[in-house]
């Protein structure tokens, strides 16, 4: 499914759109009364590989999780760096943030009970040949480092994550 189509989706599934500021942004609020929220990144090889409709629609189906903010973009260099902060200097950095920076990326708030620890087991282990059938990465992953899907590592991971990708709800 194509990213407009996906964004199309979302319009009527939460709260009144926040503007953001950005022209292929569509940002809804959530329900005050959920347990977790998490960032989920759907990386360039999803968009290229026209995969988008399916992984949504696997977090969709999952134990009522809402998406509740979904923007479609090419991230920039200044983005990757906060959001990446920890790995600079690793051998992995620069090949990881011109991965990231090669095409568009779709950037989700994901809420709900246990979002957290479901959206990564969702995902499954980012090497895709450990990854369960089953599983996004299991399922649809070629190779580690473009592995489909990011998806925050805890609650603090999460919110430092949303300011970054959505600081007009966070």
């Amino acid at each position: 499914m194509p990213a407009a189509e996906a964004a199309d989706r979302l319009r009527g599934h939460s709260g009144p759109p926040v503007p953001s500021g950005h022209p292929l942004t569509v940002t809804y609020t959530g329900s005050p009364f959920v347990s977790q929220r998490t960032l989920v990144l759907l990386k360039p090889d999803t968009v290229r590989r026209g995969l988008i409709g399916e992984i949504i629609g696997r977090i969709e189906k999952k134990a009522g999780w809402t998406i509740s903010a979904l923007e479609l973009r090419t991230l920039d260099r200044a983005i990757l760096e906060q959001h990446y902060a920890e790995h600079v200097g690793r051998d992995f950095y620069e090949p990881l943030v011109e991965f990231m920076s090669s095409g568009p990326v779709v950037s989700m708030v994901v809420e709900g009970e246990r979002v957290i620890e479901g959206v990564r087991a969702l995902a499954g282990p980012t090497d895709p040949i450990a990854a369960p059938s089953g599983s996004i990465r299991g399922d649809f992953g070629t190779i580690t480092r473009e592995n489909l899907i990011h998806a925050s590592d805890s609650e603090e991971s999460a919110e430092r994550e949303i300011k970054i990708f959505f600081p007009a709800i966070s």
